[in-house]
């Protein structure tokens, strides 16, 4: 099964072996918590997948190197400050709070993995991050989660969790995942953050594998706004408390399935609380003469200025659409391509289909909250998909007045 964040409660998002907590350390602009631990109670097998971006703030360039092992015991995150563009005392930062932090807890410091969100350029609060830190783990307990999804949330609307439970060898286990993303999102690997936990027992190197499928599947196929941020990461902690031997077979499958729909549970509602959207669009592009064409094609319409604007004003404007796919690098014949509304057909053989066809796809977009944009090209047999958000007013207000 898997439980979204419509209807969660604090237990419902208990991992055995897992405790969590978050308290206010003083590093949000407007107050609040800010700064959150997960804590597991044995070693766990660790991974991680990061931002693409070039420009990685210090915590990516820490928690790389803390996952050399695949092994960790805990993850420190913060928001209010990406502790990004800070140079060598930036990392110094990210270092001393892995240390406070292992220090606390009794463990080494490299057991210790770091994320933090927030405004780029500016150095984290380390007096307030110091002070807070006996008072987080004092607070730790089974039920904290979604303590700490409340705490990594920035321009967030709403926490965002999700849970699936499977078994292996008989015994049952739970995955729990938990994210926060609102804007910046175009991630070429995943969102701003976001942090996996299972106490099923499997190996690091297979924990990385099913990471990497699922964050491809999922976190990779979302776009806000089409920026990618400094701070991109997500790890993933399996401790093995479901007293399972390993996994593998069916078993492993069953596993990836289940990461699979947390981690798109969470990335759809990633889109959803997109900053200022009001509609969730899944775009999906079929007939496509290879795989590269799909993506170029489906990534080109989602990321279209345009095409979001035209979204917001509920106007089925599928010339927009033709453009996006002529700029997007994706072999096409114009005339053989169709664009649906869900199962509207605006556009048959490159040509519209008339006010009447229009009309009815306005209806949907008007009413519908999530609505497909299906396009076929007619040149293969390969497709692709991206879940995107209309652009609005309200995405430039809350941009233009971030850190002012």
């Amino acid at each position: 099964m898997s439980l979204g964040v419509d209807a969660m409660t604090a237990s419902d998002y208990e991992v055995p072996g897992f405790q969590a907590a978050a308290v206010a350390a003083g590093l949000k602009k407007h107050g609040g918590l800010d700064l959150g631990l997960i804590v597991s109670e044995e070693t766990a097998s660790a991974a991680g997948v990061f931002t693409t971006n070039r420009v990685q703030a210090a915590p990516v360039l820490l928690a790389r190197e803390h996952l050399s092992e695949g092994k960790a015991r805990a993850v420190v995150a913060n928001a209010g400050c990406a502790n990004a563009c800070t140079g060598a005392p930036g990392l110094e930062d990210a270092q001393r709070t892995v240390g406070l932090v292992g220090e606390a807890l009794g463990i080494n410091r490299t057991e210790v993995l770091v994320a933090s969100t927030g405004v780029i350029g500016a150095r984290l609060n380390m007096p307030g991050l110091a002070g807070a830190v006996p008072g987080l783990v004092r607070d730790l307990s089974g039920d904290g989660v979604l303590r700490f999804a409340e705490a990594i949330r920035t321009t967030d609307s709403f926490p965002k969790l999700s849970r699936f439970d499977g078994t292996a060898e008989g015994r049952p286990y739970r995955i729990v995942g938990v994210a926060k993303g609102a804007g910046m999102i175009m991630p070429n690997m995943a969102t701003l953050l976001g942090f996996v936990l299972s106490d099923a027992r499997i190996s690091p190197s297979d924990l990385r594998t099913v990471l990497s499928l699922a964050t491809d599947a999922t976190f990779n196929r979302i776009t806000v706004d089409g920026d990618t941020s400094t701070n991109d990461t997500v790890l993933a902690l399996a401790n093995g408390r479901a007293g399972n031997r390993g996994l593998s077979g069916p078993d492993l499958e069953e596993f990836r399935q289940g990461l699979c729909r947390v981690m798109n549970d969470l990335a759809v509602m990633i889109v959803r609380d997109g900053e200022g959207a009001t509609r969730v669009v899944h775009v999906r592009v079929t007939g496509a003469r290879s795989a590269e064409d799909a993506s170029r094609a489906a990534r080109t319409i989602a990321n279209s200025s345009l095409v979001k604007t035209a979204v917001c004003g509920r106007d089925p404007n599928w010339g927009r659409i033709m453009a996006a796919i002529g700029r997007s690098g994706a072999d096409m014949k114009e005339d053989r391509i169709s664009i649906r509304i869900n199962d509207v057909l605006i556009v048959e053989g490159g040509l519209g289909k008339g006010p009447e066809a229009e009309k009815r796809a306005a209806e949907i977009m008007a009413r519908d909250e999530v609505f497909d944009l299906n396009v076929d090209l007619e040149q293969g047999e390969f497709e692709d998909h991206i879940v995107t958000c209309d652009l609005t007013k309200e995405y430039v207000a809350i941009n233009a007045d971030y850190r002012t």
